[in-house]
């Protein structure tokens, strides 16, 4: 198994990046469908959130209003680390249920850990190799209006509450163009999923050998 973090800036084109990674065979994980998982209604991150910001923040059947909470949270610093600090620890531990699943049921595989907060949230930690995609803010602007219906101050409030692409940068292991054409993308994320792929299998092969010889054993990166 070879765990690979894919992050990038808001509207940086991360999500089509990680969709071309599925297309080429990886398991994909995509974060923010975590953080949906942890907070639905009567759970403990539900609770929490609820307790702390009020039941104004709740749909009619009571699942969270994203929008007004986004709302909230992007106008008050403060806030939205409360927030992340309730959902972060528990997106973590359900990325590493979901890891040991897959890694399980397939030895070999390459495994995308799609996460805007990969770094902020201190997830690059536990990967194999990170991916940032990058973007111009230009671009970011004009993603974020037409594909989020958000205004440009709404959209300058949720760049600017990520770290930056220079941030970034600094712990990327892989730098790809978000702005680049599909036409371009398919056969660059097709040569790094095929690099990915042969590391998987020589982890494998790794872990198979020291469990016939019981020995400890540095893998090669």
């Amino acid at each position: 198994m070879f765990l690979v973090g894919l992050t990038g800036g808001f509207a940086s084109g991360k999500s089509t990046i990680a969709q071309l990674f599925k297309e080429q065979g990886a398991s994909v994980i995509d974060a923010d469908g975590l953080a949906r998982t942890v907070v639905e209604p009567g759970k403990a991150a539900w609770k929490d959130i609820v307790r702390t910001f009020g039941l104004d923040i709740l749909c009619s059947d009571r699942t969270l209003d994203r929008q007004k909470l986004a709302h909230l949270v992007f106008q008050h610093p403060q806030k939205l680390q409360i927030l992340n600090d309730i959902i972060h620890p528990r997106v973590a531990r359900e990325q590493a249920r979901r890891t040991r699943q897959l890694a399980i049921a397939s030895p070999h595989c390459v495994i995308i850990y799609d996460a805007a907060l990969l770094i902020e949230a201190n997830a690059h930690r536990r990967m194999d190799c990170v991916i940032v995609v990058s973007a111009t803010r230009a671009v970011q602007l004009t993603r974020a209006r037409q594909r989020n219906g958000l205004t440009q101050r709404e959209a300058l409030q949720r760049i600017r509450h990520q770290l930056s692409f220079r941030q970034k940068r600094q712990y990327a292991d892989i730098i790809i163009d978000g702005t680049l054409s599909l036409l371009q993308l398919r056969p660059l994320i097709a040569q790094w999923y095929q690099l990915f792929c042969q590391q998987a299998q020589r982890r494998t092969i790794v872990a198979w050998a020291d469990q016939k010889t019981s020995r400890s054993h540095k893998y090669a990166q």
